[in-house]
């Protein structure tokens, strides 16, 4: 696979404090790439210095094939990125300010196509500063994706977004990644992770804890399942790395099993493992 990112040994120091301790990272091109851990934990610093908008102390880095503490303005223009805050375009209209931005690139995406595709359309003429905050963070993701970039960061992108506006953010999230945008996404939103992502990190105090698919980190896919049942005799519950096993030796008995779950630890029980947390 072609290498979108890679990281190796990145440190970023302060006075009397490490923020990044020597992380080893690997992306590959068209992949949807998660990036976890708990505030303070170096997330914030690491993705700075991958876009170019922080130095780091120590170590190596290629972005799209350039050091992004060194590259320039064409360099510049393969990225998009979409950061937590706001954009504050209060007195231009959401087209406007993507038409504005749109500028700024040398081959764009077509100014109404991205507007539909953040569901925006019905929004198109008016001014940014009369949008709800889900509306204004859709804005952010189109100014993001506008200048048909190569690699996409995504901090937290759905923060103030419903139900419904999340799952259009996700598939249009799966449909950049099937054209081969590389996407590196940050979130606390676990089951967006889950459902985006194809590897993720978890990163704490400045190193990599964790790496794997939604499916195995942490030993994940190997955990123990918990399964609840009840019959004549009352609640029961047992651990078992073979619930399958389990279930089939229960359900050939004569009594009839009520309430019957099978449950393997969440992402997120996983997670706060990793990161020292009880779940």
């Amino acid at each position: 696979m072609t290498t979108a990112v890679r990281v190796r040994g990145l440190r970023k120091e302060y006075p009397g404090h490490v923020a990044v301790a020597g992380l080893d990272l690997d992306i590959h091109q068209g992949e949807v790439f998660a990036l976890l851990g708990p505030n303070g934990a170096g997330k914030t610093t690491t993705v700075e210095i991958l876009e170019g908008h922080r130095q780091r102390t120590a170590g190596e880095a290629a972005v799209l094939g350039e050091d992004p503490g060194k590259a320039g303005r064409e360099w510049r223009s393969r990225l998009g990125i979409v950061l937590q805050t706001a954009t504050d375009a209060a007195e231009l209209t959401v087209t406007e300010t993507v038409r504005h931005f749109a500028k700024y690139y040398p081959n764009p995406r077509d100014v109404e196509e991205v507007i539909e595709r953040v569901g925006l359309s019905e929004k198109a003429g008016a001014r940014v500063k009369s949008l709800s905050g889900g509306q204004r963070r859709r804005v952010d993701v189109a100014l993001g994706i506008i200048g048909h970039p190569r690699l996409l960061f995504l901090d937290e992108p759905t923060t103030g977004f419903d139900p419904e506006a999340r799952r259009q953010f996700w598939g249009l999230i799966e449909s950049l990644a099937h054209e081969g945008t590389t996407i590196l996404l940050t979130s606390h939103y676990l089951d967006e992770v889950e459902a985006l992502a194809d590897r993720l990190v978890v990163i704490a105090r400045g190193s990599v804890v964790a790496e794997g698919t939604p499916e195995t980190l942490g030993g994940r896919g190997q955990a123990e399942a918990v399964v609840r049942w009840s019959d004549d005799r009352g609640d029961h519950e047992e651990r078992t790395p073979f619930p399958t096993k389990l279930v089939n030796q229960l359900s050939g008995g004569s009594g009839e099993l009520a309430g019957l779950t099978v449950t393997r630890p969440s992402l997120e029980d996983i997670y706060l493992e990793l990161i020292g947390e009880t779940p």
